[in-house]
């Protein structure tokens, strides 16, 4: 019976999600209403979500009837509005990629805004060894090959186990409302002309290409996720932190790795790991991107390569690889919060400020310091490096330029534009893990006092 093999796969695949329901996106065919029928009986608590994409007249009057038999099987109905062609052509991409992306932006919103645990979609084994053909097609490399995820993010595949003709039957046995698109028997759609030509020709060969198909692409995610590991351990080996004790500040932005160390990486074992170092930043490099890093490296003391998109660079000189992310920092300054913590998020960090009556001596280049009160000129801010900025470092004769201070300190532009200028209203007092300034340091005679700590953000659970 299915919906007992149905059961021990979301048991056995751990699929459902212990909090929330679970969006099933839902669009009328018979895959998509067997989802949702069988999780429906499976005590699962779904909301269906259709998508009206804006490309045929009768599709008006299908979301109407989908959101009747909701009704009838007594399960919450969602629907939005895209306008696939208009997406499509805005985009540059075709048709079926627009309906894509437009499908998983609504499911991904509507799963935010309703609490949802999981998004559930309706893909079948013969989904799976479309997507398998289709990216042969294109050159994919294992990934690509490995076809269709049961699990990515929050998206859960369940269906995957089964075939199109079982939800078919699956509708019938229930008498369930089904409508079919005319888009899955429209050729000029690559994904139509490999289901109704190219995989009948090669089960004319193989009857049971189907499960080869499958069988080969389990296979290969195995074998492509320990490569994965190989390479992420790989770049572990090779890392070289970057600002010091600062360098939780960065960890979002940037990484950076010994060149030598990189070098040394057999070829197909280097190629994966920058491409997970680009995707750990958002963003990714294509087949002929990672071969111009590698015949970089080979061939060029200096170099560097922005990935596809262009915010995520890679850049290499004589010692280092360094990945980070192009995107600006916006220019900031706030009141400092005394006492108490000031937060922030986006940057990784967090400043406290507690008044004390003793303290021990500073450390100019310290996380931890304490600001002699009556020799600050308060009220306190937090702001961004400004050109010009100038301290009079603890421990020294005169002034500097912070600039300066921070570039012998060794901080990449990316800490740089992160890190907070602690300034009373004659200028900056304090650069956490740089200088602290003399005129505002804490001294052996000095009565109050502002104990200041510079640490990483840690999030608090509710």
């Amino acid at each position: 019976m299915l919906l007992e093999r149905f059961r021990r796969h979301l048991d056995e695949r751990g699929l459902v999600p212990t909090s929330g329901p679970v969006l099933v996106g839902y669009s009328g065919g018979a895959d998509s209403t067997t989802l949702l029928h069988l999780l429906h009986r499976a005590g699962v608590d779904v909301i269906a979500a259709h998508l009206h994409h804006g490309q045929r007249e009768e599709a008006e009057m299908e979301m109407r009837l989908c959101e009747a038999f909701c009704g009838e099987l007594g399960v919450a109905f969602v629907s939005g509005r895209a306008d696939v062609p208009m997406i499509g052509e805005q985009m540059g991409i075709g048709l079926e990629e627009a309906g894509r992306h437009a499908r998983y932006e609504f499911f991904r919103q509507a799963a935010f805004r309703l609490g949802a645990g999981a998004i559930a979609t309706a893909h079948t084994r013969d989904d799976h060894v479309e997507t398998v053909l289709l990216n042969l097609t294109r050159g994919s490399g294992m990934a690509g090959l490995a076809g269709i995820p049961e699990r990515r993010d929050s998206v859960i595949r369940p269906l995957l186990l089964f075939t199109r003709a079982e939800t078919r039957a699956y509708c019938d046995e229930h008498a369930l409302w089904t409508h079919d698109d005319p888009a899955n028997r429209d050729i000029s759609f690559a994904r139509a002309r490999v289901r109704h030509r190219v995989i009948p020709e090669l089960r004319a060969i193989n009857p049971e290409v189907d499960a080869a198909v499958a069988r080969m692409a389990e296979t290969l995610d195995q074998e492509h996720r320990f490569l994965d590991a190989m390479a992420a351990r790989a770049l572990e080996d090779a890392e070289c932190p970057l600002n010091g004790e600062l360098r939780f500040m960065t960890l979002d932005c940037e990484v950076a790795f010994h060149r030598r160390l990189v070098e040394a990486m057999p070829s197909v074992l280097f190629r994966r790991a920058i491409r997970l170092a680009t995707g750990a930043m958002g963003q990714a490099l294509d087949h002929h991107q990672t071969l111009s890093v590698e015949e970089g490296l080979q061939h060029g003391e200096n170099g560097s390569v922005t990935a596809e998109g262009g915010r995520v660079c890679v850049e290499w000189d004589a010692d280092l690889l360094h990945v980070r992310d192009l995107s600006p920092d916006e220019p900031f300054r706030f009141p400092l919060t005394v006492p108490g913590a000031t937060d922030a998020e986006s940057f990784g960090w967090t400043l406290e400020a507690t008044p004390c009556e003793a303290s021990v001596a500073n450390r100019r280049e310290a996380m931890q310091v304490t600001l002699d009160l009556d020799s600050v000129r308060l009220p306190l801010n937090f702001r961004s490096l400004e050109p010009g900025d100038r301290i009079d470092p603890l421990g020294f004769e005169g002034h500097r330029k912070v600039s300066d201070l921070l570039s012998e300190a060794g901080l990449t532009l990316a800490a740089r534009r992160r890190l907070p200028m602690i300034c009373d209203i004659l200028g900056v007092v304090w650069v956490p893990g740089v200088s602290v300034s003399n005129r505002a340091s804490w001294q052996p005679n000095s009565k109050r006092g502002l104990r200041l700590n510079f640490r990483p953000y840690e999030s608090v659970s509710p």
